[in-house]
């Protein structure tokens, strides 16, 4: 599947995040709270994005039922609409990985609208093979990949509900 890519997720855009200056998750927190307030203000924009589209995952805790607000970059390919799991090249999957995977039925914000959607993650070898083909071209993904090993970077596909 030849698809094109837009981004991944925050992580990757943001130079000043240095490699040895992995993000807690406190720090994702009041992190992900700026990119939210800034994309609400500016009619779906955030500077630091430049003019790539920005979604707001409203997901629902996996432990605590709570919802949770996680800003992404989606991945396009054609009308198909995906989220990569980097974390970062962290050695353990987002948390919102969790939140989709017990509760795949989310809200999806974007600057014009919110509408239903349901996640589905993709088998592990698809997902692979779309991980691949984007981090041949994108330096920081590879690193991502890398970092992560043995993690596999997990993709989810967004249905909008009719």
């Amino acid at each position: 599947m030849r698809a094109r890519f837009v981004q991944l997720s925050s992580s990757i855009l943001f130079g000043q995040i240095r490699q040895s200056e992995k993000m807690t998750d406190r720090d994702w927190v009041g992190f992900n709270a700026g990119v939210i307030e800034e994309f609400r203000a500016n009619n779906g924009k955030v500077a630091a994005f430049g003019d790539l589209p920005v979604i707001i995952l409203h997901t629902i805790g996996a432990v605590t039922g709570t919802v949770r607000l996680t800003p992404l970059i989606p991945v396009f390919d054609g009308d198909a609409m995906f989220v990569f799991g980097t974390a970062e090249g962290a050695s353990k999957d987002p948390a919102w990985v969790g939140n989709l995977r017990t509760h795949p039925r989310i809200t999806i914000e974007t600057k014009a609208a919110s509408f239903i959607a349901d996640v589905l993650a993709l088998p592990e070898a698809d997902a692979q093979r779309m991980v691949d083909e984007r981090a041949s071209t994108t330096p920081k993904l590879a690193e991502y990949v890398a970092s992560a090993a043995p993690r596999s970077i997990p993709v989810f596909s967004i249905a909008p509900v009719t």
